[in-house]
């Protein structure tokens, strides 16, 4: 009986992710990925910075003022099922800020440096760093994706200091070898490379050497 209720804690945990959104540019990293996440039948439970919030009415053109209602236009039928959960970075009671709630890890997707410093040295005062926090202390997954341009040496010494805790750094950088030919698809890279990280199978981007992956793409550039 022990070993069924231990099975089942299991399963809960591999099917829940903290996905969290700050200020940095690329907003639409974090959505995208919340969208793969749920696609594939995941809980998700989110977590936005006020500054990242900022970030969605800059880039995306969210109402920042009214949340629910800008979670509900991109969201709503994952957040009236409670698939999605989302919760106030103020709210330092809430349930992902207790290690005895079960999830799989955290991503931060795009992480600000402020964000990645405060996880780096410990400092927890509001919800996006204590989840942040509980994940190193567990012992459960955390990956960021730091969008920043040029890093300086606090910068490079924070994520080195995070990866030698087992912080997994997937820094937002674009790759151009499958030729992307949109946005979408440079985005669908990036998201592809974490979910890739966390062991989640996806058909998001043309893997190098997979000549049977085809995106209906044409391919203009590629000589034969």
């Amino acid at each position: 009986m022990e070993k069924g209720k231990s099975s089942s804690k299991d399963a809960m945990r591999r099917r829940r992710w903290v996905v969290g959104i700050t200020g940095a540019s690329g907003a639409i990293y974090g959505i995208r990925l919340i969208e793969e996440l749920l696609a594939n039948e995941y809980e998700v439970h989110l977590v936005i910075t006020e500054a990242g919030w900022r970030v969605l009415k800059e880039e995306l053109g969210w109402e920042a003022s009214k949340r629910t209602a800008a979670l509900e236009r991109r969201f709503g039928e994952w957040l009236s099922q409670g698939r999605l959960v989302f919760y106030p970075n103020a709210d330092i009671g809430a349930a992902i800020a207790s290690g005895s709630f079960w999830v799989e890890g955290m991503l931060i997707m795009p992480c600000s440096m402020g964000t990645l410093s405060s996880i780096a040295h410990g400092i927890s005062d509001d919800l996006m760093t204590r989840a942040a926090d509980v994940m190193l202390k567990e012992g459960r997954k955390l990956l960021l994706v730091p969008r920043e341009t040029p890093l300086h040496a606090i910068h490079l010494e924070n994520m080195l200091t995070l990866a030698r805790l087992g912080v997994t750094i997937v820094p937002a950088m674009p790759a151009f070898y499958y030729k992307p030919q949109s946005m979408e698809e440079m985005i669908d890279f990036l998201v592809g490379k974490v979910l890739d990280n966390i062991d989640i199978d996806h058909d998001l981007y043309r893997r190098w050497g997979d000549e049977h992956h085809d995106t209906g793409t044409p391919d203009r550039r590629r000589e034969d």
